[in-house]
């Protein structure tokens, strides 16, 4: 009976079915190998040899693949059929043989399917093959660059810029993506520009919109009218004469749909449609995917199956009729950058079936899933037809032309199922229906309006519009967009606010420091052409260590010589470098380097563990910093106003923003300071705000029964606190949670009374009574045991046992089902450390201590201790 291994336990339930008993199948789950983070596990004087370590949490998994071999002396390796699926397969193959499982006789082959369905398992399991060996290589390659970039790049960081994290061959060059994007509107001066509308009427009496082209015989461009005086000008020319129809113009149009679905172009849709960020979108697909309801997920194809196209075809016709079925069938090429083209696009398993008759998928999976489908049979449908009208209405001398236009929809086509969303929204007049007009006759003014404009700066990236550029720019691939992105948010480096991505402080630094030092390893033709190398790699068309040489030997000596770099010299260059963002000029015309607060020290860069800040020269006579954001005024750092003598600032801390009284100086080092409670937002302080915050804890009052009752903020949130005292004088405090922030600053004696009465009936102890799940999912599947969505202190997470699984901020925990909270717990369970092996470890050289000369028995349990 042979053993097959997929990566996950949905994958391996799934299989399962359509094998039957004849076949044993079993879960890597995921990575069983990777090279340990420390010196040399890729020797770069060995040819690049690489020491791999099963992960503690894989162990288990491999032992339970090679007990399995034990019996059924057959293995086929069933892997995600792409890089990191070949991977998979290799590291188990060579696990096995290492521990002598897999023996000479023992078959071992590979199989493939781009979807979990029957017809695919079945089809993959008639046509095995072996791993293939220049796909492994590509993996080997890539996985020692990342080593050799993150073990030797984010040491250099550490010490040169206290409080960077790391730094890695992708992560970094899409950190500059977004930090050059930061520049560029730092860096944007807009431009005023003003068009002028007039509102028509026709002989008919229907009204429509002309926008003025032409003036003074002229057409115009888009800063010819440069101001109101301009504008006033141009409304005036078009009041003083007659209008008259001068043509009419109308063509057809056509637009043809979207190419099916490939991984970036996925998740760019669903970031447009449904807010999700790149891996809740690939979380989300891989679970379809284990299911069985699409093909696999990570891909840079467009191309379809044959028989999927057909089927596509044929459901089209049966839901929308023949109409709506083009002559042909469409076919896509792929067009990006470095496409490897290993796999189809990612569409339906099954197009018969829709979101509807899916109706025990989550939420997220259901939309997900919905536009996958719709995406897929639109880009077989015919295209949309059109009419496009233009009509230039204008003056009789010429002077004055003003041009109207609309479309009307003919024929929908694929518009009946799906339209591609948009980064940015853009006001489109073409949309429009006109009324019907005839050269000729005449345009009746009822109204001319001038209209300001400004110029806007680019964008910021969503993580759409990220994934978007990072494609076009041949950086990364569909396997780590997702990943990358995580990560430069994870370290501090990106922060993400209302869908667009955010640069910090920290970031910039890494990003500056990484420009003048490493700047080849940051730029966008050198990563894509290493990717290009991969691909190379991966084709069989190139030895992956003369890659990993040809890397190595520059980067080394890059390495080497930025290590010998003072923090002090390189600060100066940073300073240097960020100077027109630091020390941006003054209102006053005077010296921006000059300390505001003493008037004598120069300003400088400087860093600490929580990121980079400009401080003053003089220190410690003079204690002024201030954020790499600018003096005052933007970010999250202003001064709020005075307090007698004292300046109030609001200021961006480790742990989130919060207001201080004064600066440090050397009879006060610490002045007063207390975090803005969760809920207040930091453009909403004021000065009466922060003194409000400043004047805690606030007494309410003495207690009926005696003692002292006071109001805080702490670091589990507002509390009641009652002191008393005994007879010998010793106090007691009680602490009582309230829910409203706003209660500690009006809360009277009797409700005071109310929540300390209620702490203290809880009893002794810490007072908490046990936590009531907020919905109770039943018993788990496989183990047993209540599986519950609870409400934590940082938010809601499934608790199974001694295992709890934070919910993804996205989802809601009332949308959370069995096989969602399984997947969680599934996860976290794999991330666990194992904490009580490791003191019980800890323990070992104790054992070894010489037992006292009375106690010889004692000493005899020795090699006891050894066995534990």
């Amino acid at each position: 009976m042979p053993v097959v291994v997929v990566e996950s336990p949905a994958k391996a339930k799934t299989i399962n079915k359509y094998l039957g008993s004849n076949y044993t199948v079993l879960a890597s789950y995921g990575h069983v190998r990777d090279l340990p983070p420390k010196d040399g596990s890729v020797d770069t004087e060995n040819g690049f040899e690489m020491k791999w370590e099963i992960g503690y949490d894989s162990r288990k998994h491999v032992k339970a693949i090679a007990d399995a071999l034990k019996e059924d002396n057959e293995l086929i390796l069933a892997t995600d059929p792409d890089r990191e699926g070949e991977a998979i397969s290799w590291h188990l193959e060579e696990a096995l043989r290492k521990r002598k499982v897999i023996k000479k006789d023992t078959p071992v082959s590979r199989v493939v399917f781009n979807a979990i369905t029957k017809s695919a398992v079945t089809e993959a399991m008639k046509n095995p093959r072996q791993v293939d060996a220049p796909l492994v290589h590509a993996y080997l390659a890539r996985r020692a660059l990342d080593y050799l970039v993150g073990f030797n790049l984010s040491p250099v960081l550490w010490r040169k810029l206290p409080g960077a994290k790391s730094a890695g061959r992708v992560q970094s060059v899409c950190l500059r993506l977004i930090v050059e994007r930061e520049d560029e509107i730092d860096a944007f001066n807009a431009r005023e520009y003003w068009t002028v509308s007039a509102l028509l009427g026709s002989v008919r009496g229907q009204e429509y919109t002309a926008r003025l082209t032409h003036l003074a015989g002229k057409k115009l461009d888009k800063f010819d009218l440069e101001n109101s005086t301009a504008a006033e000008l141009a409304v005036q020319a078009i009041n003083s004469r007659d209008l008259s129809i001068k043509s009419v113009e109308a063509k057809p149009a056509s637009r043809n749909p979207s190419a099916p679905f490939m991984t970036s172009t996925l998740q760019q849709e669903a970031s447009r449609k449904f807010g999700f960020g790149a891996r809740q979108t690939m979380s989300t697909a891989q679970r379809l995917y284990e299911a069985g309801y699409i093909t696999y997920m990570r891909t840079d194809g467009i191309d379809m199956a044959p028989e999927a196209i057909t089927a596509a075809r044929d459901e089209i016709g049966t839901r929308y009729g023949k109409e709506y079925v083009p002559a042909k069938p469409r076919v896509y090429k792929n067009k990006a950058k470095n496409a490897q083209e290993a796999h189809e696009c990612i569409r339906p398993t099954e197009m018969a079936q829709d979101a509807a008759s899916l109706s025990r998928l989550e939420t997220d999976q259901r939309k997900l899933y919905d536009l996958i489908w719709k995406r897929t049979l639109a880009s077989q449908m015919e295209g949309a037809r059109m009419e496009r009208t233009a009509v230039d209405v204008g003056s009789d001398d010429g002077q004055v032309m003003l041009r109207a236009t609309g479309q009307v929809v003919l024929f929908d086509g694929f518009l009946r199922v799906y339209e591609e969303g948009r980064d940015d929204v853009v006001v489109d007049d073409d949309d429009k229906r006109l009324p019907q007009l005839s050269e000729g006759e005449k345009a009746d003014k009822r109204s001319v309006s001038p209209e300001q404009h400004h110029t806007q700066p680019p964008p910021r990236y969503t993580e759409a519009t990220l994934v978007k550029r990072m494609e076009e720019l041949g950086i990364g691939r569909p396997s780590t967009y997702a990943s990358v992105i995580t990560t430069i948010q994870d370290r501090e480096y990106v922060r993400k606010d209302k869908n667009r991505l955010f640069p910090e402080d920290k970031g910039r630094i890494v990003t500056i420091f990484l420009l003048n030092f490493f700047r080849k390893y940051v730029g966008y033709e050198f990563t894509a052409n290493l990717e290009n190398d991969l691909d190379t790699v991966s084709a069989g068309n190139m030895d992956y260590k003369d890659v990993l040489t040809r890397f190595w030997r520059d980067f080394s000596v890059a390495i080497g010589e930025t290590s010998e770099l003072r923090i002090s010299e390189v600060l100066d260059v940073l300073d240097a470098a960020l100077a027109p963002q630091l020390y941006p000029p003054r209102e006053d015309g005077s010296d921006p380097r000059i300390c505001p607060k003493c008037g004598e020290g120069n300003l400088h860069l400087k860093t600490s563990r929580t990121g980079g800040f400009v401080g003053c020269g003089n220190y410690p006579e003079c204690r002024y910093t201030r954020p790499i954001a600018g003096e005052g005024a933007t970010g999250d750092e202003r001064l709020l106003g005075m307090d007698g003598e004292d300046e109030i600032h609001l200021k961006a801390g480790r742990f989130g923003p919060y207001v201080q009284r004064g600066e440090p100086t050397e009879e006060v080092k610490k002045p007063p300071r207390a975090s803005l409670p969760k809920g207040w937002q930091t453009d909403e302080m004021t000065l009466e705000k922060a003194l409000t915050l400043l004047s805690l804890p606030r007494f309410v009052g003495v207690h009926p029964e005696g003692g002292d009752v006071h109001t805080n903020l702490g670091r589990y949130g507002p509390y009641v606190l009652h002191t008393t005292k005994d007879d010998a004088g010793k106090e007691a405090k009680l602490y009582a949670n309230i829910t409203d922030v706003e209660e500690v600053f009006t809360i009277g004696m009797n409700r005071a009374v109310e929540v300390i009465a209620e702490k203290r009936a809880k009893g002794p102890g810490r007072g908490r009574a046990a936590a009531k799940p907020l919905h109770e999912l039943g018993e788990h599947p496989d183990d047993g045991g209540p599986v519950n969505v609870m409400d934590g202190r940082y938010g809601p997470y499934v608790k199974w046992e001694k295992i709890n699984a934070t919910i993804p901020k996205e989802t809601k925990p009332e949308d959370v089902t069995m096989e969602m909270a399984v997947n969680l717990i599934t996860e976290r369970a794999a991330k666990k450390k194992p904490a009580r092996k490791k003191a019980a470890a800890k323990k070992k050289p104790a054992a070894k201590k010489k037992a006292p000369a009375k106690k010889k028995p004692a000493a005899k349990k020795k090699p006891a201790a050894k066995k534990t």
